[in-house]
Parts: C-alpha cells; sequence; structure tokens
C-alpha cells in the first residue's frame, strides 16, 4: 500500500473525507483536555488514584452501553447517531468548566466524574458508528486504507492534541481548553451531517422503539454469531489484548510529574509536570502513528500478513514497557514509548481490518460494539490496578516492568489461536 494510496483515497471519496475532518476535530479536542483533566486531579488530590478513576470514567461506562450501542447502531442510522452523540458531547464538555470551578472552590470532584460518565456514553454511541460506516462508504481495495487512515489520523491526534495540550493548559487555561473540545464537536456534527451514503442494514427493519433497548434477543443474536466463529471470536480479543498497556494512563501522568517535569524558566512546579506529561503521552501518539501504518501498510487485507502484525505488535508493547521501567532520561522513556504504542496501533488496526472481514453487515454494529465493550473493560481494569498500586507504594517503574511482562500473555494466546487456523485449514 503506497502513501499515495491515501492521497487517492481523500481526494476521490468524499464521504471518507468529510468522515476523516470530522475525526481530526473532534480527537484533537478531546486529547486537548484529557491533559487538563489528568493534571488538574493531581494537582488537586496528588493522587494517581484519582487519576486512574478519571480514566475509567471515559472508558467503562461503554462496557454496560455497548450492547444497546450495537442494537442501535444496528438499527437506525449510523449517520444520524454519530451526529446525536457530537452535538451532545458539545453540551457535556462545555458543562464541565463550571464543574472545574466547583472542583476547585469546594473539593467537589463528582460532577466532573458524571459528566466524564457521559461523555463516554455519548462515545459509545459514536465509535461503533464511525467503524462500521467505513465498509459502506469506502469501495473495492479502499476499506484496508481507510483503516489505516483511521489509526494513524488517530495516533497523529494524539501525539498532536497531547502534546499542545499541555501548552495550552498552561498558557491558555484549562476553560479555553474545555471551550476548544466542545466547539470541536460542533465541528464534527457538521461535517458528518454533509455526508452522502445509503446504508443497506436499515432496509426492511420496523422503528426503534423504547422497550427494544431492553430487549436482548438481538444481543443474544450477536453473542450467538460471534461463538460459532473461533476466528472472529479470537480476533474480539486482539484490542483487549493491548488494552492491557492501559497502565500509561497512570504511569505515565505520575512519570510527567513526579520523575520527567520539564522545568523552563517561569513555570510552576505544576505546570512543569503538566509539560512532562504532556511529552511522554505525545511520544505515545508518534509511536501509534508509526504502528497505524504497520498495520495498514504492511498487513494489508492479507489474513496472513495481518496475523504476523498482531504477534509482533504484543510483542513490542511489552519490549517497550520493559525498557520504560529503566529509562534514565526523558528521552529514552519517550522512544521506549515509541516502540510500545507502535506495536499496540499495529495490533489495533490489523485486527479492524480482519473483523471487518469476517462480519457481515448486519451484525457488524453489534460485533463492534462487544469488540470495544470487552476492550474498554480491560483498559478500566489496568488503569485502576495501575492506580490502587501506585497509591499503595509501588513504585511507577515497576509498574511499566510488570505491564510489560504481561503482554507476553496475549502473544502467546495469538499464537496458539493462528496455529488453530493453519490446522483447521489443513
Amino acid at each position: 500500500m503506497k502513501i499515495s494510496a491515501y492521497w487517492h483515497l481523500l481526494r476521490d471519496n468524499r464521504n471518507i473525507r468529510l468522515l476523516w475532518l470530522a475525526q481530526i476535530v473532534s480527537e484533537l479536542g478531546d486529547w486537548f483536555y484529557s491533559v487538563a483533566i489528568f493534571s488538574f486531579l493531581l494537582e488537586a488530590t496528588g493522587s494517581a488514584q484519582m487519576v486512574s478513576f478519571a480514566f475509567m470514567m471515559q472508558v467503562l461506562p461503554q462496557c454496560f452501553l455497548a450492547p444497546t450501542a450495537g442494537v442501535i447502531n444496528d438499527r437506525l442510522s449510523r449517520k444520524r447517531v454519530m451526529i446525536f452523540a457530537d452535538w451532545s458531547r458539545a453540551a457535556i464538555v462545555l458543562a464541565m468548566i463550571p464543574a472545574l470551578y466547583l472542583a476547585r472552590a469546594d473539593g467537589f470532584i463528582w460532577p466532573l466524574f458524571l459528566l466524564l460518565f457521559l461523555e463516554t456514553a455519548c462515545w459509545s454511541l459514536f465509535e461503533p458508528g464511525q467503524r462500521a460506516v467505513i465498509p459502506n462508504i469506502a469501495t473495492g481495495d479502499q476499506t484496508p486504507i481507510a483503516n489505516a487512515l483511521s489509526a494513524a489520523t488517530w495516533s497523529v491526534n494524539f501525539a498532536v492534541g497531547a502534546g499542545l495540550g499541555g501548552l495550552a493548559a498552561v498558557w491558555l487555561g484549562r476553560n479555553a481548553v474545555f471551550a476548544l473540545n466542545s466547539l470541536s464537536f460542533v465541528a464534527s456534527a457538521l461535517l458528518i451531517s454533509r455526508m452522502r451514503f445509503t446504508e443497506p442494514h436499515t432496509e426492511h427493519l420496523p422503528g426503534l422503539k423504547a422497550r427494544d433497548l431492553v430487549d436482548f434477543s438481538p444481543i443474544a443474536d450477536g453473542a450467538r454469531y460471534i461463538a460459532r466463529d473461533p476466528k472472529l471470536l479470537a480476533t474480539i480479543f486482539v484490542k483487549g489484548g493491548a488494552g492491557i498497556m492501559g497502565t500509561n494512563w497512570v504511569i505515565l501522568p505520575v512519570l510527567g510529574e513526579r520523575i520527567f517535569p520539564i522545568r523552563l524558566h517561569g513555570l510552576s512546579a505544576d505546570q512543569a509536570g503538566t509539560l512532562g506529561m504532556s511529552t511522554l503521552l505525545a511520544s505515545r501518539g508518534l509511536g501509534a502513528i508509526f504502528g497505524a501504518f504497520l498495520g495498514g501498510n504492511i498487513a494489508g487485507s492479507s489474513v496472513r500478513r495481518i496475523r504476523w502484525i498482531v504477534c509482533a505488535g504484543f510483542l513490542m508493547g511489552a519490549a517497550g514497557y520493559l525498557a520504560l521501567g529503566t529509562a534514565g532520561s526523558i528521552f529514552a522513556a519517550a522512544l521506549t514509548l515509541v516502540i510500545a504504542h507502535a506495536g499496540g496501533s499495529a495490533t489495533w488496526t490489523a485486527s479492524t481490518t480482519l473483523l471487518q472481514q469476517q462480519t457481515e453487515d448486519r451484525f457488524r454494529g453489534r460485533v463492534f460494539s462487544a469488540e470495544f465493550a470487552f476492550t474498554m473493560l480491560v483498559l478500566a481494569l489496568a488503569s485502576f490496578v495501575a492506580g490502587r498500586l501506585a497509591d499503595s507504594g509501588v513504585a511507577v517503574r515497576t509498574l511499566a516492568m510488570w505491564t510489560g511482562a504481561a503482554m507476553l500473555v496475549p502473544a502467546a494466546a495469538w499464537v496458539i489461536a493462528s496455529r488453530g487456523w493453519r490446522q483447521a485449514q489443513h
């Protein structure tokens, strides 16, 4: 897959171009405000557990809402679902500004966590729709290119947003960061509203009623569909394996604030820690950029190459976090994060293409919601455990090395699953 393929895709496919632009503006805003939230919590409470709890509020709701979100995306227009989610997130993020004032004045932090929960609930509606719609707007061999482009864009947004988010929080203030994020969702909704494409999954279906949201028969149908295909079942767990690296949402803020602050003239200790944190998060995003092209360009749509890329990605994650535990400078730490998250991004991108190949359109929303639910559960558990261990006295470097060792488990499981596929083919 040549680099020019991405240019041709964006030039020739208007729907992909609009979805891509919407992704850019909304995700940049998201990473801006994530740095602001994490730095605020460390500054206000000094607790790694509070950071992990904030991250859990950004991911854990998806575990509970994903089945319903999958049904909604398989019964309604995915375009309309994404637009609704964007407008809702714009309002929720704007409401976080007075929540910060309340937390700062009275130490009342829970409204901020509630808003994080609600924002995540909207994200759980948006994300499966975005992934499920790509095969409807991509043609021929454009699907793996679109997946790689989406993953690479996420990674660039992470690197740029995390890096600039720290600078914006230091020099513009947190309120400006939240306002910018709210506006980014408005822009995303307007861009998606201009997309024009058919949605065959809605044909010949009755309208969605309130009681359908508590009807678990479509969810059970999706579960049976997944369970009867061992390849599909194994692929759904790939992103969950990479989710073990969710410990980074605790490890990197603590490393940036306490071990690798960037002390520039005129900055307070809190501001130096915020810059250190944003630098490490940006390095994580930079690695994800390389991984997206590794999982898209090299893997392509070849099942054999995808299997190898997934295994290599797990091993890169293991090596990177084992090395992070011994990094002696912020530059060395940044390099290890580039390696680790290049691996994580490669597995993410390649497994998305594989899952799209294996899934029928009418089940795609439920399948991606199930995958997302499991991934978010692993991410939430990993960050929660890391936060508890950090607050109980376990050194953050030790947590990094334990993360690297844990990444060997999904690598071994994937090798075993791949061997089973080859034996079944013979």
